[in-house]
């Protein structure tokens, strides 16, 4: 269980050992898979790098700078095999525009990121011959957050794989007491004065 829950903490650090056919910076082979191709993910100013931009992995890779296996690119985001994956075809949906958490993402990038999620999964779903995915995201590092650049798992799952322990816990029906009726007012009170 716990080597399950690092690999989900470190699954996009950079690959461990060599370097896998095929996605070194050159043309690949004709029966070798594509690696992700130079996109615009540039250095940015002063406040982006203290975020992390200039040495961030999923920029690196944005740039074809770092190796990575590449399912999915288009204007806004890529889609990569997780280097450390928990299941196989977990992947990663990464917008090119470095944003270190999900609030600090552009709306109009999440809703680009979240409008492949059905097609995408579909498509790893088919490939690994899976029936259901687990969607995630890490958001901070209390979440399990590692790589400050926002980005989606998707994890291909199977029936009776038992990935997450959690599965088999018993849940237990919510309770309408004070500290309830006290988080639904905050909430609610965040809502309405950010609206």
């Amino acid at each position: 269980m716990a080597h399950r829950r690092i690999a989900v903490f470190s699954s996009h650090l950079s690959p461990a050992g060599p370097t896998p056919s095929g996605v070194a910076q050159r043309s690949p082979e004709p029966d070798e898979p594509p690696c992700v191709a130079t996109s615009s993910c540039s250095a940015g100013d002063a406040e982006s790098q203290r975020d992390g931009e200039a040495g961030c992995i999923f920029c690196r890779i944005i740039r074809g700078e770092s190796p990575a296996f590449k399912l999915y690119e288009d204007d806004v985001c890529i889609c990569i095999l997780d280097s450390n994956p928990l299941t196989s075809g977990h992947s990663l949906i990464i917008p090119k525009s470095h944003s270190p958490s999900l609030e600090s993402t552009s709306p109009s990038v999440i809703a680009s990121m979240c409008s492949k999620i059905p097609f995408l999964s579909n498509c790893i779903m088919q490939a690994t011959q899976c029936d259901s995915f687990n969607l995630l995201v890490n958001n901070g590092s209390a979440a399990g957050q590692v790589i400050f650049h926002t980005h989606l798992h998707i994890i291909p799952r199977k029936a009776g794989d038992q990935l997450w322990p959690s599965e088999s816990f018993q849940r237990q029906p919510i309770e309408s007491n004070q500290e309830i009726v006290d988080l639904v007012n905050s909430v609610r009170d965040l809502v309405s004065s950010r609206s």
